[in-house]
């Protein structure tokens, strides 16, 4: 290095840098580098000190705008930041720098310097322009896409739209981009729901799917989206953003509507038909001998049972997961009317947490409640008084059905018969097909009987391949 360069203290601390660093006198002639100046361009102090720094190499840095920029920096104490450069470089190859150049003004020892740093952002640069290529590749495919998307920043403005959602919504982008989705349209995205969640799909990392939103849409009429959030990062610049994409799902909505109501309308009459069905078994029970009436009257509750389940469903307007409380109630209450009759002490009770059990399998739960609380009607309250009480709760992995009386009790002995009965091998056939399993506690307050349901039964469990509501278990006949 020359006798007319900085100290050597100041030359110490350069070359401890990583960049590459230059200094240039006031004809921006190269007076000293540092080691990684050398190492990176791969020359030598001889080839480089005392040489203008446009006349180094092939001419590199012969720039006019760099040039310009350094003339000024180092007359007018200009700063130089961030000036790229990319070339093919002798014995490196293509690379892009970055400089940055401040002045050092004059002292008593030496005149004014500039100082020139030079950084390699050639591995950043491709990463970025290959982030652009991917960029630009996915709004392409994007804008294939059939639904509407739109990509939100942090503060929830519109980034980027697709052609999908210009093209069903009627509107330019210029009307979108950079506008809060909220305010889109005349305010139909502006749910507070949407934007809670909307506001936890970065932070959170949580993304959702299925939002609904049913709206007057300008131009489109009444309409159902469904909507689906991610989060997404750009690489290469660390932005994340939020991708939304909108389902028309007005048709589907509609035809299921449609459905609903027509299935709603059919569990109706059939209700009424099992209802007609009871009417004649009424009618049979009056003219019959005293030994059937018995059996018909059972036969009368099995059918209220089914006819039961249809009237909850019709009441629901879909035929689908089935509420336990009002079907327990309505059972409770058909065997009132159908068996106790006279017996108006003996009160029938239902405690039910409020789960929903599938269509499929409520008619074998209903019947097997039907089965144990005639059972209890007829044999636990001898007086004519009592209570009997239905339950339905789920307890940890299991769904526990009870049905509890406080009537006399019975040992093993007296329903030794009662047990070989048809309406226990009912119970058995149907408690066996849901994959459940029963126990009885007796004594001298009461029965006990305990189904011990699977999870399965529910209807966020559901098998799509169980058996129909109207299917008896093998080896069952229904009496006629």
């Amino acid at each position: 290095m020359t006798t007319s360069s900085p100290n050597i203290a100041f030359h110490d601390l350069v070359d401890t840098l990583r960049s590459a660093l230059v200094v240039l006198d006031s004809s921006l002639r190269v007076t000293s580098a540092n080691q990684p100046f050398y190492r990176l361009f791969q020359v030598e102090a001889g080839a480089t000190e005392n040489r203008i720094l446009f006349d180094l190499g092939d001419g590199h840095w012969d720039i006019p705008s760099l040039r310009d920029r350094l003339e000024r920096a180092m007359t007018q104490d200009h700063s130089l930041d961030a000036f790229e450069v990319e070339h093919d470089f002798p014995s490196i190859g293509r690379r892009v720098f970055s400089l940055n150049a401040r002045r050092l003004p004059p002292t008593e020892d030496h005149p004014a310097y500039l100082l020139l740093a030079i950084d390699d952002i050639t591995t950043e640069r491709e990463a970025s322009r290959e982030s652009e290529r991917a960029w630009r590749l996915a709004q392409t495919i994007v804008d294939t896409v059939r639904d509407p998307m739109v990509i939100l920043e942090g503060d929830m403005t519109v980034a980027s739209v697709n052609r999908a959602f210009l093209n069903l919504f009627q509107v330019t982008e210029t009307q979108v981009m950079a506008r809060p989705l909220k305010d889109l349209g005349e305010g139909q995205w502006n749910v507070s729901a949407l934007g809670a969640l909307l506001d936890k799909v970065v932070p959170d990392e949580r993304a959702f799917d299925g939002f609904e939103i049913e709206d007057e849409f300008p131009a489109l009429g009444r309409r159902i989206f469904k909507i689906n959030a991610r989060k997404v990062h750009r690489p290469g610049n660390h932005v994340t953003r939020l991708l939304v994409v909108f389902e028309d799902v007005t048709e589907a909505r509609l035809v299921e509507r449609h459905r609903d109501i027509l299935a709603a309308e059919l569990a109706h009459r059939i209700k009424n038909s099992l209802q007609i069905i009871t009417s004649f078994v009424s009618f049979e029970i009056r003219r019959a001998a005293e030994p059937c009436i018995d059996g018909y009257r059972a036969m009368q509750a099995r059918i209220a049972a089914v006819a039961e389940l249809y009237d909850v469903i019709s009441q629901s307007s879909a035929l689908g997961p089935v509420p336990v409380q009002p079907y327990l109630n309505g059972i409770a209450a058909s065997i009132h009317s159908s068996l106790i009759g006279k017996a108006a002490d003996i009160e029938i009770l239902v405690e039910a947490e409020p789960l929903l059990i599938d269509a499929d399998k409520a008619v074998s739960v209903g019947l097997i409640v039907n089965e144990l609380a005639t059972n209890a009607v007829k044999h636990a309250f001898p007086d004519g008084a009592g209570r009997i009480l239905l339950s339905f709760e789920r307890r940890d992995d299991e769904v526990l059905l009870t049905v509890q009386d406080d009537g006399v009790g019975h040992d093993q002995t007296r329903n030794s018969g009662a047990r070989s009965g048809l309406g226990s091998r009912y119970v058995e056939a149907f408690v066996k097909q849901l994959g459940a399993t029963m126990a009885r506690a007796t004594g001298a307050n009461g029965t006990t009987m305990t189904v011990k349901l699977p999870m399965s039964i529910l209807a966020e469990a559901a098998d799509d391949h169980a058996a129909s509501p109207l299917m008896a278990p093998d080896g069952v006949r229904y009496p006629i």
